[in-house]
């Protein structure tokens, strides 16, 4: 597989030896992977770098961000079902955000998407803020696109925990009980800062204040795309206007046909990060859909281990691991041949099993365990098979 944009113009290269490109235009176009994301829109970061919204089931090419720069490169974005439990995320005015020693004005500044639909939050008096109360418990994930205006922090802030954000300089301050912070740079000054932490009875809080750990001073903050939502990570912004919103889990399988893999031997390539060090399993597979769980090459995620994995008979064979840093972007091959299996990560190789066999009737590949448990949600860049088992410099050059 390598990724195309909707024009069909290839963006990433495929190699020399892949048996096939696959393509993860909708399955309306000319694509061999369905694509569904069950009739539900979502957003993505378009190449000049702001955030726009696709429609149902369309595939999202997003272009990461570096330092606010775009990049050149996107990936396919795969992503679990989430909720934004904030009714109004770009709403700051509305009475369903209480103010305290502040006031909203809206529309004052270009937000993230391009519009002129950002909110001038400004103190009255030290401690100002705005919250909402949105319930629920465990574990949460807090996000808000901030702007510096003449106040250098944000506190965010749900039931027994916060973190500030320095939205002149881009770093996090001072945190109090939570799991994890994050401040990315959107370019045009913006910061999307999210925090997450684990509470009852939730409420989202945005103070602002001229001081790291105080809630001191006056000042002003542009403010847009607030996002609560729960999950131990963050994910692509859902707009909201008036209530909350679920965006659907997505999948992308089907691909392939029964001449199109060889169950002798291969090599399974991708090229991606994924979006938490949280510890669930997450699979690529190449299998028999007649047998789904018997006959299978996988690459997978195991707590902290990406693994290759062929499934003879119902029996593991020639597993091999490594211990990349998930959240990087990984460039991973996993050779298969009977008696001969390795895993490359970035360049090097990191295991070899010279024991097992290989299966038989490959005819699909998911990003699932082949069954649709396990989904693999991710940034990808690439996704190849080969039909011969590369050599250890092909492999090499491959994955560097």
């Amino acid at each position: 597989m390598s990724i195309y944009d909707n024009a069909g113009v290839a963006l990433i290269p495929s190699g020399t030896k892949a048996s096939k490109l696959y393509s993860v235009l909708p399955a309306n176009g000319n694509g061999d992977f369905t694509h569904d994301r069950n009739l539900t829109t979502a957003t993505r970061v378009n190449k000049d770098g702001l955030i726009e919204g696709v429609a149902a089931d369309v595939p999202r090419l997003d272009y990461p961000l570096i330092d606010g720069v775009v990049q050149d490169c996107p990936a396919l974005l795969l992503e679990p079902q989430r909720t934004n439990n904030l009714p109004y995320a770009e709403q700051f005015d509305n009475a369903a955000w209480s103010k305290g020693n502040s006031t909203v004005t809206a529309n004052q500044a270009i937000s993230p998407d391009g519009s002129q639909t950002a909110d001038l939050l400004q103190l009255t008096s030290a401690g100002g803020n705005v919250f909402d109360g949105v319930g629920g418990s465990g574990d949460y994930a807090f996000s808000v696109f901030a702007k510096y205006v003449d106040a250098q922090f944000i506190r965010l802030r749900s039931t027994g925990s916060y973190a500030y954000f320095d939205i002149q300089n881009g770093s996090v301050g001072s945190t109090i009980n939570v799991s994890s912070t994050k401040i990315e740079d959107y370019g045009n000054g913006w910061y999307r800062c999210t925090v997450v932490g684990n509470n009852t009875n939730s409420l989202a809080q945005i103070f602002v204040s001229d001081t790291d750990g105080s809630n001191t001073g006056t000042g002003s903050v542009y403010i847009w795309g607030a996002m609560f939502e729960a999950g131990s990570y963050a994910t692509s912004y859902i707009p909201t206007e008036g209530s909350s919103v679920t965006r659907s889990a997505e999948t992308a399988n089907g691909a392939g046909n029964s001449t199109v893999f060889n169950d002798s031997e291969g090599v399974l390539y991708a090229e991606f990060s994924a979006l938490a060090n949280d510890s669930t399993t997450r699979v690529i597979t190449i299998n028999d859909t007649s047998n789904q769980l018997t006959e299978r090459v996988q690459l997978f995620i195991l707590g902290t281990s990406m693994k290759g994995r062929v499934t003879d008979g119902g029996v593991t064979q020639g597993e091999v691991s490594g211990t990349p840093t998930l959240t990087d972007n990984n460039k991973i091959a996993f050779k298969y041949k009977a008696n001969d299996f390795a895993l490359w990560i970035n360049g090097v190789e990191v295991d070899t099993s010279s024991s097992g066999s290989t299966p038989s009737g490959l005819d699909t590949i998911r990003f699932d365990a082949g069954t649709g448990g396990s989904p693999f949600y991710g940034n990808f860049k690439d996704i190849k098979v080969y039909n011969t088992a590369l050599t250890d410099t092909e492999l090499q050059n491959l994955t560097s």
